[in-house]
């Protein structure tokens, strides 16, 4: 199989180039070792005191070197971000995730989160950082709970499961940690060597390649093995209906509730809070607005992954809107814990946009001031004979 092939080669380079950095790291430590000796038998016997200050010099910085190379290995591992469900908080939902993983045959889901993003994901990490017992995390954002219902919840679950049942099996579950490990350790490497991180990037142009290509099928062949499970048609309908409530949250939600903080010091809403009244007063579900999210124009939102006219295309579907007037996943299987998720997220979100929401506001009002005093200095002009 193709994804086969390309995962294994994509890893086999990853686990050389892992090693090659200790490899490296040896070598600069030999050389200060060498440096070090050798200006010890050139200047020692006639000059220690330089000697000893030459030799110590090229031993600690080709040490210091060869320490800041060796730790671009050790980059922290993101860890899930949002609030995380235990069985009693959401028993239905629980009970959900487990038959769908049972279905599939995905393997037990260790944790469960709800996030402030607009999609779902499996996250997998060793439970000790690098080493230890593989665990996984399934994230599910809440703006995407309130966008779908609750058949469309179960097509999400499924392709998010697919994504473990095929490809995070076994040794798949190694050897995309490797992958995703040096690709930690080379976005480090830019960072703390600007040079060799941008020789390195053109030495893997085609391993960048490969991986968004690796990405891109393994999209389309969890969206075949989610099809499974469940239908079709319905999986094309949740794709339609997530993009276009995405495209409707970032081109008109978002901006207007951020548009506030152009005349209020702080904002007149919650938006997670009135994220549900937002979508039922705001958001318009058309056939129109289906077709321009399809239209040949469409454009690339990730390059890692297809687009949904492309995935569209490979379920063999034909586009089609949801009916309205059907309630929700969150209202379903949240209900109980909307208003502290919602009051949770108002919180964390406000507390990253509050400075650039205030620095908004008081560049505003500066505005406003000098085009009133403008206007005032016109009006005295014009009384004056």
């Amino acid at each position: 199989m193709l994804r086969r092939r390309l995962a294994l080669r994509l890893t086999i380079i990853a686990m050389l180039a892992l090693l090659l950095i200790p490899v490296l790291t040896i070598v600069m430590l030999g050389v200060g070792v060498l440096g070090a000796y050798a200006a010890w038998a050139v200047l020692g016997t006639k000059w220690a005191m330089a000697g000893f200050f030459f030799g110590s010099m090229s031993f600690i910085v080709m040490g210091f070197v060869a320490v800041r190379l060796f730790s671009v290995l050790f980059v922290p591992l993101p860890l899930p971000e949002g609030v995380r469900l235990s069985p009693e908080d959401a028993r239905n939902l629980h009970r959900l995730i487990e038959s769908m993983a049972w279905v599939l045959e995905a393997g037990h889901i260790d944790y469960v989160w709800v996030t402030p993003d607009m999609n779902a994901a499996i996250m997998q990490r060793p439970r000790r950082g690098i080493f230890g017992r593989i665990e996984t995390h399934l994230l599910i954002g809440l703006p995407l709970m309130h966008s779908v219902t609750c058949p469309q919840l179960v097509a999400v679950l499924a392709h998010e499961f697919a994504h473990l049942a095929v490809q995070r099996k076994g040794a798949g579950k190694y050897g995309a940690l490797l992958r995703a490990w040096l690709l930690r350790a080379l976005d480090r490497i830019g960072y703390v060597f600007p040079s060799i991180g941008t020789q390195a990037d053109c030495w893997l142009s085609s391993f960048y390649c490969n991986m968004a290509r690796l990405a891109r099928i393994e999209e389309f062949e969890a969206d075949a093995q989610a099809t499974k499970v469940v239908d079709a048609d319905l999986l094309g309908e949740t794709l339609i209906e997530v993009s276009l409530r995405e495209q409707f949250l970032s081109e008109d939600y978002w901006p207007r509730v951020l548009a506030q903080s152009k005349v209020r010091a702080k904002p007149l809403v919650r938006p997670f809070r009135d994220l549900c009244l937002g979508m039922a007063a705001g958001f318009l579900r058309r056939a129109t607005a289906c077709n321009a999210l399809l239209s040949d124009n469409e454009p690339l939102s990730q390059a890692m992954h297809p687009t949904t006219r492309e995935r569209l295309s490979a379920l063999h579907v034909s586009p089609a809107v949801s009916p309205c007037n059907l309630p929700s996943a969150a209202d379903h299987y949240l209900t109980p814990l909307l208003l502290t998720l919602a009051w949770v997220f108002d919180r964390a979100w406000w507390r990253d946009i509050r400075p650039d929401w205030q620095l908004t506001y008081r560049m505003a009002c500066r505005a406003h001031k000098r085009k009133h005093r403008t206007m005032k200095g016109r009006i005295r002009q014009k009384k004056v004979p």
